[in-house]
């Protein structure tokens, strides 16, 4: 599955996966004003074999599926 990775401007270290293919129209229009300003900062394959750093893959690809997209939010302490 492809996907494309956003940093948000406003909320450090938070980071929006959506469908390549899809636009934000899945993404709830609160959030997208939560996250203020999206850039693009890369494209990703995923597959059950892929590593991230700082999330599941399958939970990534699951919300991709379910909700049409995933956020990933800061580590905590």
């Amino acid at each position: 599955m492809q996907c494309t990775v956003y940093k948000s401007a406003k909320k450090p270290d938070h980071y929006l996966y959506i469908k390549t293919e899809e636009n934000f129209s899945r993404v709830p229009k609160q959030l997208i004003a939560l996250l203020g300003r999206l850039e693009q900062v890369m494209k990703l394959e995923l597959d059950s074999e892929r590593k991230l750093a700082r999330a599941n893959v399958a939970d990534v690809i699951q919300n991709l599926y379910d909700n049409g997209y995933y956020l990933q939010l800061p580590p905590t302490d």
